[in-house]
């Protein structure tokens, strides 16, 4: 199967859509895609070919500050990483939108990500219930927690973060997975994380699937990995969504 793979600008957002070239003018169903920090939407198109040789249409965003809209890394802990989630949340609609009004996406929308894309993709399911499957890989649905662990490690290093920081980022609850589980509702759920990793925590990962027995809807797979993805767990997210989305 050829697979077309097109460079999209909608507005000020740089995207790549991957969609089978036979296909590209249909009606099908979206996968939206996040890359990680300080990554950029190109080391996803492995992942983004793999589903689109099911029949999905694939986009891949670059999330402010990275990618073509690279920026230099505030001084100030966090800022950056933050502003980062925070603009993917507010820009997952208005991509959704472009590509409804085009008339190529069906009711069927999927949303994925790596690392900092994981933490997006699970602080959409709090608020999108469009959204129909979804998969963290190496990311957590406790920003809140994370938060708590970036304050730890700044004030352990006794680098300058503002007083007011947790108002400064008092938007963070309100899209913490883990404080409003019943979102999730029935919806597939794929999370995989590496045992090893310490750069996003695997600790608070499977703290999250531990409290949360009743949520027969996900899909756990922690495997003795660090922080990196390989082929291996690429064909997991393809084969879950497949499942989740197409069967």
């Amino acid at each position: 199967m050829k697979i077309v793979v097109r460079k999209r600008m909608l507005g000020a957002i740089p995207l790549l859509e991957v969609v089978p070239y036979e296909m590209r003018n249909e009606k099908l169903p979206l996968i939206i895609y996040y890359h990680g920090w300080q990554s950029s939407k190109e080391l996803n198109l492995t992942q983004a070919r793999s589903l689109a040789r099911e029949g999905f249409r694939i986009l891949l965003p670059d999330s402010m500050n990275h990618g073509e809209r690279k920026q230099p890394v505030s001084k100030i802990p966090s800022f950056t990483f933050w502003q980062s989630i925070q603009s993917n949340l507010f820009e997952f609609g208005f991509i959704l939108d472009h590509f409804r009004k085009k008339g190529v996406v069906s009711d069927v929308i999927g949303v994925g990500g790596l690392s900092m894309g994981g933490m997006t993709t699970c602080g959409l399911l709090t608020h999108h219930p469009e959204i129909k499957a979804a998969a963290c890989v190496m990311g957590s649905p406790k920003l809140v927690a994370y938060r708590d662990r970036i304050q730890a490690n700044v004030k352990a290093g006794d680098r300058y973060l503002p007083k007011d920081y947790e108002t400064l980022t008092n938007w963070i609850p309100e899209y913490d997975l883990s404080l409003q589980t019943e979102k999730i509702a029935d919806r597939p759920f794929f999370i995989w994380h590496g045992r090893q990793d310490v750069v996003v925590p695997y600790e608070d990962t499977a703290a999250f699937v531990a409290e949360n027995p009743d949520l027969k809807s996900i899909q756990f797979v922690s495997e003795k990995e660090e922080h990196l993805v390989k082929s291996p767990t690429m064909e997991k997210v393809t084969d879950f969504f497949v499942k989740a989305l197409l069967n």
